[in-house]
């Protein structure tokens, strides 16, 4: 029988694990699994973080309100696919996006979601900037998310892209003020740069 493990430093972070390991760990700090490897989440998000984030889930929400999506935000695990039928201890990657949309409602589970969201927001942060341009850009690339919106709470700018053939496109940039935020994926769900970031 395995030892519990009741504190992040008894990880072994040069070691791989699943997502049966995730299961038993007993410790209150937030994590994600990609491809096996251990990510610490940073503590507490900083204001300016968490009320971008708020006005996103609000506004996102408000719009799948009455309709067959439904709307996630952190901390929510989503658990990505190398093929369907995956066990616990063959799951490797689990993330937790700020904002995530998920269609089909089979992918949803009482441990959150099993496959790839439609859509995923990630609200940058200094700490987590290069992980989120780069290694989660590739990830729900490679996984079949089909829209990744990438916001910047200081420099109050948005980016979204549109997976294509297998690859993201970069379907638009906002940073002005006076700009409409709109969905490739979802055409109707639009709304201005102002409810976002409270110029």
């Amino acid at each position: 029988m395995k030892p519990k493990v009741t504190k992040f430093s008894q990880l072994d972070l040069s070691k791989t694990y699943t997502y049966a390991d995730y299961l038993t760990w007993q410790f209150d700090e937030r994590l994600e699994l990609i491809k096996g490897w251990i990510y610490k989440m940073s503590p507490a998000p900083r204001r300016l973080h968490q009320k971008v984030e708020g006005n996103l889930h609000v506004e996102i929400g408000h719009f799948f309100k009455k309709k067959e999506c439904e709307v996630y935000e952190s901390p929510f695990d989503v658990r990505l696919l190398k093929n369907k039928g995956q066990s616990d201890k063959e799951i490797t990657t689990v993330i937790q996006p700020d904002i995530c949309v998920i269609c089909d409602l089979e992918k949803l589970d009482d441990r959150g979601c099993l496959g790839a969201p439609d859509l995923i927001v990630e609200v940058l942060s200094p700490s987590t900037m290069k992980k989120d341009y780069y290694e989660k850009f590739n990830l729900y690339q490679e996984n079949g998310v089909k829209e990744y919106w990438l916001v910047n709470p200081e420099g109050k700018s948005l980016q979204i892209f549109h997976l294509e053939n297998d690859e993201y496109l970069e379907f638009d940039t906002l940073e002005e003020k006076d700009e409409i935020i709109t969905s490739k994926l979802f055409p109707d769900l639009k709304f201005p740069m102002t409810s976002v970031f409270e110029y």
